[in-house]
């Protein structure tokens, strides 16, 4: 027995800190499933499956803006890093794939952050989640987050900010349903708090109690309409039908 990032390591051929970061950014599977933690001791003899992120695709770009297809498995911040002279908008959570907008210009960059300040962006997702849902719900529920080390987000009715989230229902599967989402808010994990509060957690989201193993939590960013342009990720085969 050893740790799985020094064993990991061994068998690539790369140093322990890259193993360490390829098990955290949740890119190393074990008979089928992903390895959480990094430093957990496994069998000698445990094989592992590496599984990278997909190329990021560029949606649209002009003069203000790129927009990228992120891939799951992707942090923003490496989007804004591998584009030059652009600057992230907002965010997705790693394991999210979708819509990611980037500002080319100090212009343009104010301009969009006045429409996120003011709540005039649209944001539609889809995703797989735990249960049946059958009924439309909307959901007002403050959250509260807090971010001394990974970040984690609950509902506060006292401190908590201000969030709201429309979920439609899309389709259901055995005890699964795809559903899509609307949010004017974009508070930490929004959706993720939101849909666990209804005792709907993301299917794959173990941080806010799913109970079923994906290899990404099912979330995607479909839509953003912002300034007057609706730009769309196309949805990934894996949320298009659940396995």
């Amino acid at each position: 027995m050893q740790q799985a990032y020094k064993l990991l390591a061994a068998r690539e051929g790369i140093s322990n800190k890259k193993a360490k970061e390829l098990i955290d950014r949740g890119l190393v599977y074990v008979e089928g499933k992903k390895l959480i933690i990094a430093r957990a001791e496994v069998p000698d003899d445990t094989v592992f499956k590496i599984e990278m992120p997909e190329d990021i695709q560029i949606i649209y770009q002009d003069d203000d803006v790129i927009v990228v297809n992120k891939p799951a498995g992707v942090d923003s911040y490496e989007v804004q890093d591998a584009i030059e002279g652009a600057e992230l908008l907002h965010r997705l959570d790693r394991d999210t794939s979708g819509v990611l907008i980037l500002g080319k210009n100090r212009g343009y960059i104010k301009r969009a952050i006045e429409e996120f300040r003011h709540r005039r962006v649209k944001k539609e997702y889809v995703a797989w989640v735990e249960g049946v849902v059958y009924e439309e719900m909307i959901i007002n529920e403050p959250i509260h987050t807090i971010k001394k080390g990974k970040a984690i987000s609950k509902i506060d009715k006292r401190i908590g900010k201000p969030a709201h989230t429309e979920v439609y229902p899309d389709e259901v599967q055995g005890k699964k349903s795809r559903v899509n989402i609307v949010i004017t808010t974009g508070r930490t994990h929004q959706i993720r708090v939101h849909l666990a509060h209804a005792s709907h957690p993301i299917v794959g989201d173990m941080q806010y109690g799913s109970r079923t193993k994906a290899k990404r939590m099912l979330l995607h960013a479909h839509t953003i309409t912002i300034l007057g342009k609706k730009f769309v990720a196309p949805i990934p085969s894996d949320i298009q039908r659940y396995k």
